[in-house]
C-alpha cells in the first residue's frame, strides 16, 4: 500500500513521484481499521496539483479496499532539499533543469526565522539539460507552474523549465 502512495505520479511533472519530489511526509497503515493516513506537504502553499494528488491517494487506498486519511502539513515547509537524487535525475532527462541539491538548506530556507540569512554574490547559474552549458538566462520567473522558471540557452538556443530552489 504504501509503495503504491509512493508511486504516484506528480500530476505536473508525470515523469516524478510524489515520493521522488519529497512531498511525502509519512504514511501509516492500520491494516486492522483498513485505513492508511498519509501527511503531505505542498511545494507551495497554494498548489493547485495538492486536491489532485490526495484525490490520487484515495484512489491508491480504494484499490487495496482501504480508507485514506490525507493530512497537508505545512510546517517545516517543502524544500527542494527534500527531493531524491533520482528525481533530480528523472527532471533533468525530461527536459527540466533540476534544482541544486543543498542550495534551499543553505539559504536557511528550513532555518529559524530569527536566525542570520547567509546572502550570495554570485551569478545564479542554471545548466541546461540538453545540451550541459551553464550559459542560459532566465526568460520569465514563472513558468508552466510557480514552482518553475522559464529558460533559454544561450549556446544550443532552446528554452527549458527551471525547477526553483525553494
Amino acid at each position: 500500500m504504501a509503495d503504491a502512495i509512493r508511486a504516484i505520479p506528480d500530476p505536473e511533472i508525470p515523469v516524478i513521484t510524489i515520493d521522488d519530489l519529497g512531498i511525502v511526509r509519512s504514511i501509516e497503515v492500520d491494516e486492522e481499521r483498513r485505513l492508511v493516513r498519509v501527511v503531505l506537504s505542498p511545494t507551495y502553499s497554494g498548489c493547485p496539483a495538492m486536491g489532485l494528488i490526495e484525490d490520487l491517494v484515495r484512489h491508491e487506498a480504494s484499490r487495496a479496499l482501504m480508507t485514506a486519511e490525507v493530512v497537508t502539513q505545512l510546517s517545516p515547509a517543502w524544500t527542494t532539499d527534500w527531493m531524491s537524487q533520482r528525481g533530480r535525475e528523472r527532471l533533468r532527462e525530461f527536459g527540466i533543469a533540476p534544482p541544486t541539491a543543498g542550495a534551499a538548506g543553505a539559504a536557511g530556507a528550513a532555518g529559524s526565522a530569527h536566525a542570520p540569512v547567509p546572502v550570495q554574490l554570485t551569478r545564479h547559474q542554471v545548466r541546461c539539460p540538453r545540451c550541459g552549458s551553464d550559459q542560459t538566462t532566465e526568460v520569465a520567473r514563472f513558468g508552466s507552474t510557480a514552482c518553475k522558471a522559464l529558460r533559454r540557452c544561450d549556446v544550443c538556443r532552446e528554452p527549458f523549465d527551471e525547477f526553483k530552489v525553494i
